[in-house]
């Protein structure tokens, strides 16, 4: 084993190959990826992330709900100990970018890579993890939750996709098994810490022209969907003032979002993002209207009135349209601090490297705020160029990459020793 105290580096040019490889797979004719969770594309995705770790001679495991666990060989005392996961995932939102999830799982392999080819000394070990399902087409932050409170069969059966798919139905045509996905819930004395790399989708390290970003803390993120129940009748032969219009009571919804997010407080924010209506005919007045929501928010008591408030106004707009509301929200993955012990770590990680970093916190949801709930936990951002994420135009530099990686390790080794 090597004890050389000499700092390892990651390989940034394999690192760089990988994120273009695995970018091509669900690339779209505009440039933008659609890898939904169980889908062909991300079917195709997993596969070659197995191929890559056996590659490198690293064992990978999965487990019921298809998170995929990854770790070199470690000696008998080192891999009884608590370990430190990194890691993130690599599905997309529709028409998403290469590097949201993505960078987190490469690196975290690309990390592991350099801790079997270098054999550092370790009293615990390092893991790689690619969660399923962050992007939350059938729940947010699926693989994740899993692991922290786990699901029952009975809430797996009423899981549905955003194009309206049985998640039991999608996951048994992928080879999948219900009981398994029961019994994922991690033992917390499993994990001593871990640690995401993630780029931030933001403007702020670009505008303060900072290479790194040490995340202080994550919103909560809720959400569910809004049914309004009206009645179908004909366009053409029903007054407008004895409608029933399931479509309008959505749209009023709607047009209030963004009044309810600031009578909540200045940061918090309110998206729908998918509307269906049925039965979906330019001619017959629509009898039933869904409409998702996403709501997000720093303070845990301010996100339960967030969607406190969400709940009143619509109930409001359903007796002024003369229609039925109902309500199934998800449950709330509440807001995180991130560990500060690693925040330090990460710090002096980034200033051994000559990098200039600062403090944030993340507006956006991350599968490290249900670690957080079993482990110690940290997260470190790199650049997005224009801030942009969620899209074709999602970009970082190359160079940024490589940073965070190399931060990301030197995170890890320092975690993995006593």
């Amino acid at each position: 084993m090597n004890t050389s105290t000499a700092r390892l580096s990651v390989n940034g040019p394999r690192l760089v190959a990988d994120l273009k490889a695995l970018g091509s797979i669900g690339c779209g004719p505009g440039g933008g990826l659609d890898r939904t969770s169980f889908s062909a594309a991300d079917g195709e995705a997993r596969a070659w992330l197995l191929g890559r770790c056996a590659e490198a001679g690293l064992r990978a495991e999965v487990d019921g709900i298809g998170n995929i666990v990854v770790s070199p060989d470690y000696d008998a005392r080192t891999a009884a100990q608590p370990a430190v996961w990194s890691g993130s995932h690599i599905d997309t939102v529709p028409n998403g970018g290469a590097f949201d999830g993505a960078l987190g799982v490469l690196a975290a392999l690309e990390c592991l890579r350099r801790i079997q080819e270098e054999r550092p000394a370790l009293d615990r070990p390092v893991r790689a993890v690619m969660f399923t399902d962050e992007e939350g087409n059938y729940a947010h932050l699926f693989g994740s939750s899993a692991l922290a409170r786990g699901f029952s069969r009975t809430e797996l059966e009423s899981l549905t996709g955003r194009d309206g798919d049985r998640f039991a139905d999608t996951f048994a045509a992928t080879g999948g098994d219900l009981d398994a996905a029961t019994a994922t819930k991690l033992d917390p004395a499993t994990l001593h810490a871990t640690v995401e790399l993630h780029i931030e989708q933001g403007p702020t390290l670009e505008q303060l022209g900072h290479d790194i970003g040490v995340v202080t803390g994550i919103v909560a993120l809720g959400g569910g969907v809004v049914s309004f129940r009206g009645r179908a009748d004909h366009a053409g032969t029903t007054p407008m003032n004895q409608r029933r219009d399931a479509l309008t009571a959505a749209g009023a919804l709607l047009v209030a979002l963004p009044e309810v997010a600031s009578s909540v407080s200045e940061r918090a924010v309110v998206t729908s993002g998918i509307v269906t209506v049925e039965p979906g005919s330019a001619n017959v007045i629509p009898g039933l209207a869904r409409v998702t929501v996403d709501f997000r928010e720093a303070e845990t008591d301010l996100v339960d009135a967030l969607q406190t408030t969400i709940v009143d106004v619509a109930r409001e707009i359903a007796l002024r349209y003369g229609v039925q509301v109902e309500f199934d929200f998800e449950v709330t993955i509440p807001p995180v601090r991130l560990d500060a012990s690693i925040q330090a770590t990460i710090e002096a990680a980034a200033a051994a490297r000559e990098l200039l970093y600062s403090s944030l916190p993340s507006g956006a949801g991350h599968d490290s705020q249900n670690m957080a709930q079993l482990a110690p936990t940290g997260m470190i951002f790199v650049p997005s160029i224009d801030g942009r994420s969620h899209c074709p135009e999602e970009n970082t530099a190359w160079i940024d990459v490589e940073n965070g990686a190399n931060v990301l390790l030197d995170t890890l080794l320092s975690l993995a020793r006593d």
